[in-house]
């Protein structure tokens, strides 16, 4: 492993001496950021649809597919974290044009994935009751929700594997077949959805059940173009049984080493977001519609700063892999001002849509009073979300750096944010906006730490290797 030393990664240049054509940079920046974009668009509104749909049918389905959407979103972190550690060493390995080893991480990826998504499979078939419960009391909200998850679940593990291809496919610069994959996909779930729940084209009315069959369709749709994509038009990054089923014991021992904190960062943060919405499932439906209503407003003024977090994660990386750290430097001081800049611009997005949603849906007036509250406190989240998610997801795993974001998400969020809701909520009796203003406080507090760790540059490392060591 090569660890280049604080002396050769600095060289003390000016950011005008380097040479660097702006124009070039944001050009190919925003050729990386529009498809993810719409990637992340496109991924949210599968869930917008189900929330839409389902909010015209009652408050009860909603809640119950919302908190049942909360198993496949662990899952879901799951993978992010396996494909983002991943990421680590294939964006370096693409910067060094090294695509046999971007194939073996392929190969131990997919692995990795489908092990993970059958054990949520086996979880959401066998034990869907306890499942709810951790999440609400409400018996009616727990049966809308086992009904959405025992057709849910058959998924899983396909969704595993496409994700995985199509995120490793990224950090090769890949990027517009997802946003392909996944718009087609959007497209069949929001038709399917329509069919489905409302028992159009002379089919019974479903509600939840045919939310979740719409679902499942669209997630098979999903997997048939990725093979079609995978056998007829990549030709350069082929996912090879070969190397699923041997894994090289250099790259395997960097994978474990990058991609486990991810793993663990991502699933304390997911587990985290989870712990969030059981509290407020505890504090009663309107609570939980509410927040669902919210989230999937967060992530609709979220999408573009997750692409940029994504793209400073590939271009860094590139560069990195490259050789050209103080490129790497400038680069990362430019993603920050973007940064900031596409969290204000979040913000005002989710103030200006407040009024009209909350008049839109079929909610209570509890429900509305608290909607309008979370969309208030969403706006200045998601600009701190913003922030450290280019920090922490992009710049900081870029150069390897992925245990800070497991240390920074345990003690802001569970030894902070979560505790004190928890006790604001059940101990204290607070009332729902004041414990949902606690909750959304870690974002707020982990600025300043997140921009101290980038003003370190302990994160710009070179973690690729010269050699590989062979199978195991």
């Amino acid at each position: 492993m090569r660890q280049l030393g604080k002396n050769s990664l600095y060289t003390g240049k000016d950011e005008n001496s380097l040479g660097i054509e702006w124009g070039k940079f944001y050009r190919t920046v925003i050729a990386l950021v529009v498809p993810m974009a719409l990637q992340n668009l496109i991924n949210v509104g599968v869930t917008a649809a189900d929330v839409i749909m389902l909010g015209a049918v009652g408050e009860t389905a909603l809640s119950g597919a919302s908190l049942a959407g909360q198993v496949q979103y662990i899952m879901t972190l799951f993978l992010f974290g396996l494909t983002s550690g991943a990421t680590v060493l294939t964006a370096q390995y693409w910067g060094r044009g090294d695509r046999e080893a971007i194939e073996k991480i392929l190969g131990m990826a997919v692995t990795a994935a489908v092990v993970v998504t059958a054990l949520f499979t086996a979880a959401a078939l066998a034990i869907p009751d306890l499942l709810m419960r951790i999440f609400t009391s409400d018996p009616e909200v727990i049966a809308e929700g086992v009904k959405y998850l025992r057709i849910v679940a058959f998924y899983y593990v396909l969704m595993g594997i496409t994700q995985t291809y199509l995120y490793i496919m990224r950090s090769v610069e890949r990027v517009v077949v997802a946003t392909v994959v996944y718009l087609l996909s959007l497209l069949c779930n929001i038709i399917l959805n329509s069919i489905f729940i409302f028992g159009l084209l002379g089919l019974p009315a479903m509600g939840v059940e045919g939310a979740a069959l719409g679902t499942l369709c669209a997630r098979v749709l999903e997997v048939a173009l990725v093979i079609g994509y995978s056998r007829f038009f990549n030709k350069d990054i082929k996912l090879r049984l070969k190397y699923v089923l041997h894994m090289d014991r250099a790259l395997f021992r960097d994978f474990m080493k990058y991609a486990l904190p991810v793993v663990a960062n991502e699933l304390m943060w997911g587990l985290g977001t989870a712990a969030n919405t059981a509290i407020l499932g505890h504090m009663g439906s309107s609570a939980v519609a509410a927040n669902s209503v919210a989230q999937v407003a967060r992530q609709l003024a979220t999408v573009v700063s997750f692409g940029l977090s994504s793209a400073a994660a590939i271009y860094l990386g590139k560069t990195i892999g490259e050789k050209r750290m103080e490129h790497a430097k400038a680069y990362a001081k430019r993603f920050v001002i973007l940064s900031i800049i596409m969290g204000v611009l979040g913000g005002l997005i989710i103030l200006a849509a407040a009024p009209v949603t909350a008049s839109a849906l079929a909610l209570s007036g509890t429900a509305k009073q608290y909607l309008r509250f979370m969309f208030f406190v969403m706006s200045y989240f998601v600009v701190g979300q913003a922030f450290n998610t280019t920090m922490v997801v992009g710049i900081f795993r870029s150069g390897g750096d992925t245990r800070f974001g497991l240390i920074l998400d345990v003690s802001t969020m569970w030894c902070c944010s979560i505790l004190l809701g928890f006790l604001a909520a059940f101990v204290f009796r607070l009332s729902v906006p004041v414990v949902y203003v606690i909750l959304m406080s870690d974002e707020i507090i982990k600025v300043p730490v997140t921009y101290r760790r980038y003003r370190s540059y302990k994160w710009l490392r070179d973690v690729t290797r010269e050699n590989l060591e062979g199978a195991v």
